[in-house]
């Protein structure tokens, strides 16, 4: 401890390393000492800000602050109980950040923390990105209460620090999106094409299926990334675009294309049996993954290993080795 308080740290490796070693112990160590709150979901929380800010100093990881109604209201339970309990998402605020969690309905330093940052008392749940300083990373937003908000809020952090995001937080930042679409393609074979369309960046979903006679991939896609004219021209590009079929609303925008596109009807999903055929038979087939998780780890776990390790979480990694 340094003049006024102020932690001071060793500007060797090993020193930092050890610092945060202790560091993390000590937030580990705060979080289990009480029951889990269902308003704090499942993330192992800090509770002290001080603490957090020096973890941060010597990890490099941005503090992930919740300003929290705890006990809360019927919200702030549902805020706990699906956000801050998705798997994906607790992980990454476990591997990425510094979580720290602020009670906005207590005295003491949690009353003195709020103060500090305005946040009213007695309100629905916040989330802000700090610095080691304590500052902003990225503004201040309110009313951000669902999991593809927080997951996008999160990857423009870990971007503006120059962190990578992991791959399986950017996917599940997409398949939160509301308004991903539709589309299905036909090809030789759907085991392929579930391989080479899921590979195709903005791809969140593929499905094995059959339509107007003949083996097709339906696929769900972030028309933010990846508008569906050029969706098409990468399936054409891969060879998985013989025919194609999209929402009747969704006609319009692709006239100019020079492949006939119609109307989806008539779709029907393969078996199970044929869903995710390159997942099959390797380590990756134990797992409980999400719809986005499995897509892609199925597109590139064939060419790719390490680009399919990508988009598991760290808890996963460990359960393959």
């Amino acid at each position: 401890m340094g003049i006024n308080g102020q932690f001071v740290f060793p500007m060797t490796m090993n020193g930092r390393l050890a610092i945060f070693l202790v560091l993390s112990s000590l937030l580990a160590s705060q979080a289990g000492c009480a029951e889990q709150p269902i308003e704090a979901g499942r993330v192992l929380w800090g509770r002290d800000l001080d603490v957090a800010l020096a973890s941060s100093q010597a990890s490099g990881k941005p503090v992930f602050a919740l300003f929290q109604e705890i006990p809360g209201c019927v919200g702030c339970q549902q805020f706990g109980r699906e956000v801050l309990s998705n798997r994906l998402l607790v992980e990454a605020i476990e591997s990425e950040f510094t979580p720290l969690l602020i009670h906005n309905n207590k005295t003491g330093k949690d009353a003195e923390v709020l103060k500090r940052f305005g946040e009213p008392a007695w309100n629905y749940q916040v989330v802000r990105f700090l610095d080691n300083k304590a500052s902003d990373i990225i503004p201040r937003k309110d009313q951000v209460w669902d999991i593809g908000g927080i997951a996008e809020r999160m990857i423009a952090t870990l971007k503006k620090v120059n962190r990578p995001a992991p791959g399986y937080l950017t996917v599940l930042a997409s398949e939160s999106f509301g308004g991903l679409k539709s589309a299905v393609f036909a090809m030789s074979c759907f085991w392929t094409g579930e391989m080479a369309l899921g590979q195709i960046e903005g791809v969140i979903a593929t499905e094995a299926g059959f339509m107007s006679g003949r083996e097709v991939t339906a696929i769900r896609y972030d028309p933010r990334i990846l508008p569906l004219p050029k969706l098409i021209v990468a399936a054409e590009k891969v060879k998985c675009a013989d025919s194609v079929w999209v929402p009747e609303s969704d006609k319009e925008s692709v006239k100019s294309s020079q492949l006939e596109v119609a109307k989806i009807a008539g779709y029907r999903a393969a078996p199970a049996s044929d869903q995710k055929k390159q997942i099959s038979g390797t380590s990756a087939d134990r797992l409980s993954l999400s719809m986005a998780q499995a897509t892609k780890v199925n597109a590139w776990i064939r060419s790719d290993v390490n680009k399919a390790m990508s988009y598991l979480t760290p808890s996963q990694r460990e359960a393959l080795q």
